[in-house]
């Protein structure tokens, strides 16, 4: 799907006519037109605010490997987890919500990781957040991107992994975890896999 028919798609979704989304932007109707049938391409600054507008992210319009089939699997909270990684990894950072003993948390986290099965996430076993996921495994995250002004939450049981493979994928993505922990601080180092059970971009 090109940028011009996603476009067209989204605007369609919204109920705004060419005319109208021209007068928003502050162009003729033509340019809009020609935009949608990939004849000319919008400037950096009107695809901003088309990304805005129509609650997507630019990387949506511009990438062709993102799809209108995506945004319906978003739609429908279809989500896999490489799904869920990916819109958090453009936000950049998502937030934990844990509950122990009878007292709600939450915290921003950073580090997160995902396969075809679960996500993970990185903590240390000296944090309090470890000891709160080990009595209380079921945990909430969140995230909020600014560009398309939509949230991510995800809502799931968090289990400590202990998989090889898995730790060395984390560590190749995260290589400054090595320098973190070196030798004995190591043990430190704790993997959770989070298996979603609910997944809802907003």
């Amino acid at each position: 799907m090109t940028t011009g028919e996603k476009l067209a798609v989204l605007r369609k979704r919204k109920g705004i006519t060419q005319e109208h989304l021209a007068e928003i932007l502050k162009v003729s109707r033509q340019s809009v037109s020609r935009w949608e049938m990939d004849a000319a391409f919008p400037e950096t600054e009107k695809l901003i605010r088309l990304s805005r507008l129509l609650e997507c992210s630019i990387d949506f319009l511009l990438n062709d490997d993102l799809t209108q089939e995506q945004a319906v699997k978003e739609e429908r909270g279809e989500l896999s987890p490489e799904d869920c990684f990916a819109f958090i990894r453009e936000c950049g950072y998502f937030f934990l919500a844990t509950s122990a003993a009878g007292r709600p948390s939450l915290r921003p986290m950073g580090m997160i990781y995902a396969d075809d099965r679960a996500l993970y996430l990185v903590t240390d076993r000296r944090k309090r957040v470890y000891e709160e996921l080990m009595e209380n495994p079921l945990t909430e995250l969140a995230s909020y991107n600014l560009y398309t002004r939509k949230w991510i939450r995800i809502s799931g049981r968090a289990e400590v992994e202990n998989a090889r493979k898995i730790r060395e994928a984390v560590l190749e993505f995260y290589p400054m975890i090595r320098q973190e922990y070196l030798n004995q601080d190591e043990i430190y180092f704790v993997i959770f896999r989070i298996a979603m059970e609910t997944a809802k971009i907003m």
